[in-house]
């Protein structure tokens, strides 16, 4: 019987009912003839004329085969005879035989052509394996025990003699260009790209592909094998991107830029914009869980290092803050007593797991405990880099002296081709890209524009080509120009998404920030855009806070207020009081937040109502604001309603951290508490609920003001 496992990517593209892979048990003889000869009806008559790209022969011996059943099938209906137990049984059997030779003829007709070439020998093993079960079913059918005619009669018994003596067969000429293809592979792992005639000959006249919009549809096909690779299908997904690699470039060298021009201008625009800037952040960044990214660059941690005070950090990221001077954990303020990185191999392994699960590389090569096969797992082939520097060198070429719209078009590819994929980012950099993007950052064109910008951003990922665009003179101008001024809303979005994956290196921190507009953008997008576009702006904001200097330019540029404004909007609460955790740390910033009639309320109601983490980053703002803002701060602070209720549940409930933080603000309790007594007055009542057998008693519930100590624990 054939295996489902080569059908599953046509079960999953059609949805076929779950009944078509079931007999039906509940009919009657003759109801299930009927069943059977309008089912081989609809075979044959969706199927005979239809052209197949491959496996031809076996697909129309396979319909042959239909067409005699079909007759038998005919008879038996017209006759309206009962038909033997055993009987039966044989056509329920025929009834699956049916169904699954529909399956395996629409995998032949709506399959990428390449696709089907690389499962040649595969797919003719399941014509072979049907051709099988029709011979076993014929072998006990009982024909005797039907009164048919002779015509009829010799028909069945010549079908049984071929089924019999039919052999596995794979067509030579289908073989000959598979082995084509994959010498087209070898020739690009040796860094040789295959001549355009051999190219042409294969693509054009052997899979018949003649035109951009087949490529593209080849290259959608194979992605989506790729990332639903399953039930051990050959060849692996390592070497489907090989082959996708070699398409994509054979769309451009064969069949040029105008057909997607034409699309551009002429076509819908919104298809071509569908997903074009959310997509793209979400596979970057929001999709990546929290705890593996860094603190300090809210990028994916390659390398995880714990440091003295217990908190883990990317290798790369702390190692550098401790290189500029600093003695302090950047998290929690914690003075370091020693330097020593320990590798979090758990947490690595984890991360290494999941860059694989979700198709993300994942380069050992950068970090100390390293993992062949980790890297075999996720690393790209050379045939695929090779093809794609080429498809990248056609496409800057484009981008450098080709038509506005053949320049958008490239700006869109260079931007899929940068989507993922290390080498992808490198190289198109290291070839030029990054300039001639930057013109078309500030085109009147609005796909041009979200294009580039989405291009700018996926290349930033790359460590390296940060520099390279922050040293690109007026670059970074321009991607504060599209924040501030963009067509559209994602290419607004996406320049600050740009800026957020800039800022992941320290020394650009403040040059970001000094970027005339570019901080008043961010906290006007935080305030007013969508809900992407907010959490793209609080986390620019985020980073930017974390360099000292940009604090006093944060207070001018608005970037504080917005910041207390969004501690109440779902999704970016937690950046925005983290933000404001790392900025009250000054006094200046202390002065600022403290000066804000919401920002102490903000922070409780985060406390009350916040995540674990939002809850951690409120009670960090409020220690910071009392130990930077000085007493006037420090009153705002702990006269505020509720709090130390709020105060003593995290100090119980809190992740480690808050709880440190919340006893470390108990004990400013305390002392405010001692103060107002030793002068003579009760001052400010703070409603600290008792867990003591005495206030149970008395019915004490805490919603009382009145003096009372609390317990800190010592952490």
């Amino acid at each position: 019987m054939a295996s489902a496992a080569i059908f599953s990517s046509l079960r999953r593209r059609r949805s076929p009912s779950p009944d078509a892979f079931l007999a039906p048990v509940d009919l009657s003889d003759i109801a299930l003839v009927q069943t059977l000869a309008a089912l081989s009806a609809e075979l044959i008559s969706s199927y005979s004329d239809k052209s197949f790209p491959f496996q031809r022969k076996n697909s129309r011996s396979l319909i042959r085969k239909i067409e005699v059943f079909a007759v038998l099938l005919e008879f038996l209906r017209d006759s309206g005879s009962s038909l033997p137990s055993t009987a039966i049984l044989c056509f329920k059997e025929l009834y699956l035989i049916l169904y699954r030779s529909k399956m395996l003829l629409d995998y032949c007709t709506q399959s990428s052509r390449v696709w089907l070439l690389l499962q040649n020998h595969s797919i003719s093993g399941h014509f072979h394996d049907l051709n099988q079960e029709i011979s076993t079913l014929l072998d006990v059918l009982p024909l005797k025990e039907f009164d048919l005619g002779d015509d009829i009669r010799e028909q069945i018994e010549l079908l049984q003699k071929q089924s019999r003596r039919t052999r596995l067969f794979v067509d030579k000429r289908d073989e000959a260009l598979r082995l084509k293809f994959f010498w087209f592979l070898d020739e690009l792992e040796k860094g040789q790209i295959p001549s355009p005639v051999e190219l042409r000959s294969s693509f054009v006249e052997g899979l018949g592909i003649r035109d951009a919009k087949s490529c593209r549809s080849e290259i959608e096909f194979l992605e989506e094998q790729i990332g639903n690779q399953e039930g051990g299908l050959e060849p692996t997904a390592s070497v489907l991107n090989g082959f996708v690699a070699l398409t994509r470039y054979c769309r451009f060298f064969l069949f040029g830029f105008e057909e997607d021009v034409l699309e551009l201008c002429f076509g819908n625009q919104k298809r071509l914009r569908k997903g074009l800037i959310a997509q793209e952040i979400a596979d970057t960044f929001i999709t990546i869980p929290r705890d593996f990214c860094c603190p300090i660059s809210l990028d994916l941690m390659r390398d995880p290092v714990i440091i003295c005070t217990g908190q883990t950090y990317d290798r790369s990221s702390i190692s550098r803050w401790m290189e500029e001077g600093h003695c302090t954990c950047p998290k929690t303020g914690q003075l370091l007593f020693h330097t020593r990185l320990v590798p979090n191999r758990a947490l690595r392994n984890l991360i290494m797991h999941w860059c694989t699960a979700h198709g993300i590389p994942f380069d050992p090569s950068e970090c100390v405990d390293t993992s062949s096969e980790a890297f075999a797992a996720t690393s790209a082939t050379k045939a695929a880099i090779e093809a794609n520097k080429a498809t990248a060198a056609l496409l800057i070429k484009q981008l450098a002296s080709g038509s506005q719209g053949a320049k958008t078009v490239a700006a869109r590819e260079i931007r899929l081709l940068a989507k993922t994929g290390k080498e992808n980012r490198a190289y198109i950099a290291e070839a030029g890209a990054i300039p001639h993007l930057k013109a078309l950052l500030l085109s009147a064109n609005s796909i041009a524009q979200e294009n580039s910008v989405t291009a700018m951003l996926n290349l930033s990922i790359y460590d390296k080509n940060k520099s390279r665009i922050m040293e690109e003179q007026e670059c970074l101008e321009s991607i504060v120009w599209v924040l501030r001024h963009g067509n559209t809303t994602e290419a607004r979005e996406n320049a600050a998404a740009t800026l957020f994956s800039l800022s992941a290196v320290h020394d650009y921190k403040r040059k970001i920030a000094d970027e005339e507009g570019a901080v008043e953008a961010l906290a006007g997008l935080l305030k007013e855009g969508t809900p992407r576009g907010k959490k793209d702006a609080v986390t620019a904001l985020f980073n930017l806070s974390t360099h000292a200097d940009n604090c006093s330019r944060m207070i001018e540029a608005g970037a504080v207020a917005a910041l207390i404004e969004s501690l109440g909007i779902e999704g970016v609460a937690e950046e925005a009081a983290g933000a404001l955790g790392l900025i009250v740390r000054q006094p200046v910033g202390a002065e600022a937040v403290g000066e804000e009639e919401m920002a102490v309320a903000g922070l409780i109601g985060m406390m009350r109502c916040g995540t674990p983490r939002g809850k951690e980053n409120a009670v960090v703002a409020l220690l910071e604001l009392c130990r930077s803002g000085g007493p006037a701060a420090t009153e705002r602070v702990v006269s505020a309603p509720a709090l130390a209720g709020l105060l003593q549940t995290l100090l119980y409930t809190g992740t480690k951290r808050a709880r440190r933080k919340a006893a470390s603000l108990a004990r400013v309790f305390q002392r405010c508490e001692n103060a107002a007594m030793r002068f003579g007055g009760l001052g400010v009542g703070y409603a600290f609920p008792s867990n003591s057998a005495a206030s149970r008693e008395s019915g004490f519930n805490g919603d009382v003001s009145v003096p009372m100590s609390i317990s800190v624990p010592v952490l």
